[in-house]
């Protein structure tokens, strides 16, 4: 008799190093945002800021798409 072998989709061993990975870095930006280097974050030219008397309105929207652009080319190194 054969034995049948269990393929399973995602191993745990894995998964405990992607989550080693995206903690190491969440603590690197923080330490980062921490120093004063995340300062421009939000400040961008093309972020939208309204702002009438004591309220606001205030959508970063060039930052997003550059967020955006550097978790995209991020994933796509890894992906390969």
């Amino acid at each position: 008799m054969t034995a049948m072998k269990v393929m399973r989709p995602f191993a745990m061993p894995e998964l405990g190093k992607l989550l080693v990975i995206i903690g190491c870095v969440i603590v690197a930006i923080g330490f980062l945002f921490s120093l004063g280097l995340g300062n421009w974050m939000g400040k961008l030219p093309g972020d939208i800021r309204i702002e009438r008397g004591a309220s606001g309105f205030y959508f970063p929207i060039v930052t997003c798409l550059v967020i955006s652009i550097v978790l995209s080319l991020i994933f796509s190194l890894f992906r390969r």
